[in-house]
This record gives structure tokens, C-alpha cells and sequence, in this order.
């Protein structure tokens, strides 16, 4: 089942961008980095797509299956997590940052009409789309539910430099989710969240608000490849787009073009076919990693935000092998795709995202069907190659293969046979 019919509930056709109260709150700053991730054929149509892989993320982070809310989400497909949900966007690590001279309790909520928020941290006094379990923990309020696609916390209390030094040693830790502890690396002050109920004796201490989520909708950038050395880049959107990183990337070496704007309508192809703009991979992804840390401050992050968001994402944009497309989305797309509201209002709101275009491109399409072809034809070697190319594609594997059958139309039982090569294979093959 398609995502856009399994959120419906969520879609309440908010188009207010951040809701701010009367009251202006003159020491408080909030800045909001994240990403949103497609892949796509070489032909620019989106696919579906769970990751075989998937970036770790801490134990202690809520979901569907671990909120302590007593609450079930509306979509049924939610308790079966993020990683095996098929979508068309993943909503990747959004952060939002708080900065206070002054201690301060700020309620936050953000609604992802046309999506599904999957996980998050701290805890959150209100998520939906979902309804209330009678064996609900009695510290719950009835009002822990929601009936359309949201998340809210109540009451978080943003604390002074001080304060929040010695809170330090109150932030959890585990051996997972690398990407996930990047994002503390700031100068944003600690937050404490004790929802849903403040007189619980447990709370959640951390540098940011966190969330993820899903969602079946396109982004204003299309990205067709017709040949393996020129991607067209189109901005389908009413907006310009910002800061545009064609990245292609091949065993050990790279290379990248960039774009400083596209504009609403435009289209332009990007050649990758001069030997002159191969370079190693570790000096291809040092020069795009400070690029890119450079231009995420144009967006008005502040300089330690941008790093921590390329130290979180380095090794998956500038170092896995593929084709992408890396680009700011604008400003107001992010805040009509999810809406925010912020009680007191901030004097300062930034909201960064990065858009983020992973292409098949046709020699890879290529080479994979050939392969699948000569696995169907019995040439047994064909399956360590055609392993090869899956494993190059990562997280992205699945999706990929599935196109190639469908074009090869195999007959089920056939079709089966080849999905087998995304399982690894035993000593005994």
C-alpha cells in the first residue's frame, strides 16, 4: 500500500508556516537542520523504497513500538518501523536547536500533514496520527493523541550556558547511532523535556528536539540522466533552488559540479565527462564537505550547526559510490511541508533543508540487467557481479533491482529467485 493513501488522516491542509505567539521572547534563537531523501531512476521517476541499510540510531529513541505513552499509531504500517515502511521520501535527522541567555519553558509542535513522523527524542507530550490504549500509563493525559500527522512537546525547558554545563553528564549514550550523536557537537543550549507528565521523576536531557518520518510526496527538484556524463537538473517548483552539488562517485575517486541556483522552470544539464574534475575520494569529499559546510551558513546556520549536519551525513553524501544530487530546499517549501509553531515566539527562526536526489544512472541500470540476464540464462558467475553492483548500491539495492525486473518482466517464481540476490549469500554458495 502507497504511503499517500496510508497518511491521509495526517492531511489537514495547514499552509501557515512557523506560528509565533504575540509575545516575542528577544534572547531566543532556534535554528533547524534535516534532510529529505529520494532515489530515482535514470529517467527522473521516483521510486519507492525501505533501506536494506539504515543509519543506527540510539536505543533510547522513541517509537511506535517503544513511546511509553500507551499510544497506537493510526497507520497501521507504523509499528513495523521506518526501515521497512516503503516511501518515496525519508525525512531524515531534522534537529532544531534552541539558544537562551535566560532559562525559558517553550512549547513546540510540528505537523507533517502529508507525511508519517516515525521516531523522535526527547519525549513528546502529544504524536499522531493515534489513539489513546485503555492500559495507557495513568501519567498519561487522554490528550497524548492526536488525530492527524503531528508531533508536540510541551514544556521544554531551554537552560542558561551554566546550567546546561552541568546537566552534561545527564545526556544518554550507547554504542549505536553515530549519526545521531554528531548533532550534539554546537554551542545550542541543553534542553530538558519531562513529558507528558511534570511530575514524573524521569526526564529527557539533550542538545536538540529530533525527529524522523516518512512520506510519499515529490520535491521540487527532477533529476533525469540520459547518459552516464550529463544529468539534467529541473526546478519543477515555485522557488529557487539553492546551492546545487552534482556528485558522481566511483570506487575510489570523485567528482563534483556546482551549481549556485536554479531557478523556478529551469533547466540545466551538468557534463561529468572532463578527466579534469576527478579526484581522489578523500580530496573530493574535503573540498564538497567544506563547500557544503559554507554554504549551509548562507541559510543562517551558525558556522559549529553546519559542521555538526556534514559531520553527520559526510560518509553517506560525499563517500557512498552512485550518482546524487545535493541542494537547500527553500525555505518556505520547508515550512509548508511542515508546519511549526512556537510559544514564546523566538526572535530569530532558521530552517534548513537539504534536499537530497539519488539516481540510478544508466550504465548502472545497464550493467545490472545484464547481469540478471545471464543469471537467467544459467552463467552462475553472474551472481557474484550482480551481488557487486547491489552491495555498490547500498540502501538503495532493493528499490533498484525491483526496477530492473519490472522492465524484465520475469515470471514470478523467476522473479523471486533474483529479489534472493539482495540476501546475502551463505559460505556454502
Amino acid at each position: 500500500m502507497k504511503l499517500k493513501h496510508i497518511v491521509s488522516l495526517g492531511a489537514i491542509g495547514l499552509t501557515a508556516s512557523v506560528v509565533l505567539a504575540q509575545s516575542q521572547v528577544h534572547s531566543l534563537v532556534v535554528h533547524e537542520w534535516g534532510t529529505f531523501t529520494s532515489f530515482q531512476g535514470s529517467d527522473g521517476n521516483l521510486l519507492e523504497w525501505k533501506p536494506l541499510e539504515t543509519s543506527e540510531l540510539p536505543k533510547f529513541v522513541y517509537d511506535w513500538n517503544n513511546n511509553n505513552l500507551g499510544l497506537r499509531s493510526l497507520n497501521p504500517y507504523a509499528t513495523i518501523g521506518k526501515g521497512r515502511l516503503p516511501a518515496l521520501q525519508r525525512m531524515e535527522t531534522p534537529v532544531i536547536y534552541f539558544y537562551s541567555d535566560d532559562e525559558l519553558s517553550v512549547d513546540v509542535s510540528i505537523h507533517f500533514p502529508n507525511g508519517l513522523i516515525t521516531e523522535w527524542f526527547p519525549q513528546a507530550g502529544q504524536i499522531g496520527p493515534s489513539i489513546l490504549l485503555s492500559n495507557r500509563p495513568a501519567y498519561v493525559p487522554t490528550n497524548a493523541a492526536a488525530p492527524v500527522s503531528m508531533i508536540h512537546w510541551p514544556n521544554v525547558r531551554v537552560m542558561p550556558a551554566e546550567t546546561g554545563r552541568r546537566a552534561n553528564s545527564a545526556l544518554r549514550n550507547d554504542n549505536s547511532g553515530s549519526h545521531y550523536f554528531a548533532a550534539r557537537e554546537t554551542d545550542a543550549s541543553m534542553l530538558e523535556a519531562n513529558a507528558p507528565d511534570p511530575k514524573m521523576d524521569h526526564a529527557d536531557f539533550e542538545k536538540f528536539l529530533f525527529y524522523r518520518g516518512v512520506a510519499h510526496f515529490e520535491t521540487p527538484l527532477h533529476v533525469v540522466m540520459k547518459s552516464d556524463d550529463a544529468v539534467d537538473i529541473a526546478n519543477t517548483g515555485k522557488e529557487p533552488l539553492a546551492h546545487l552539488f552534482v556528485l558522481d562517485i566511483k570506487g575510489d575517486t570523485g567528482r563534483f559540479v556546482y551549481v549556485p541556483e536554479l531557478a523556478p522552470g529551469a533547466v540545466k544539464t551538468v557534463l561529468l565527462n572532463s578527466p579534469d574534475q576527478v579526484h581522489p575520494l578523500d580530496e573530493t569529499s574535503t573540498n564538497i564537505a567544506a563547500q557544503m559546510t559554507m554554504a549551509l551558513t548562507t541559510t543562517g546556520l551558525y558556522p559549529r550547526e553546519a559542521s555538526a549536519m556534514v559531520k553527520t551525513w559526510k560518509d553517506s553524501w560525499f563517500k557512498e559510490p552512485g550518482v546524487r544530487v545535493l541542494y537547500m530546499l527553500p525555505r518556505v517549501w520547508t515550512d509548508r511541508t511542515l508546519p511549526m509553531t512556537l510559544n514564546p515566539a523566538p526572535r530569530e527562526v532558521v530552517r534548513t533543508m537539504v534536499g537530497r536526489a539519488e539516481v540510478m544512472s544508466p550504465g548502472v541500470e545497464r550493467d545490472l540487467a545484464a547481469q540478471l540476464e545471464k543469471i537467467r540464462q544459467g552463467d552462475t558467475q553472474a551472481t557474484t557481479e550482480a551481488r557487486r553492483i547491489l552491495k555498490d548500491l547500498g540502501r538503495f539495492a532493493e528499490p533498484a533491482l525491483n526496477r530492473v525486473l519490472d522492465n524484465a518482466k520475469p515470471k514470478a517464481e523467476e522473479r523471486n529467485h533474483l529479489l534472493a540476490l539482495l540476501t546475502p549469500p551463505t559460505k556454502f554458495e
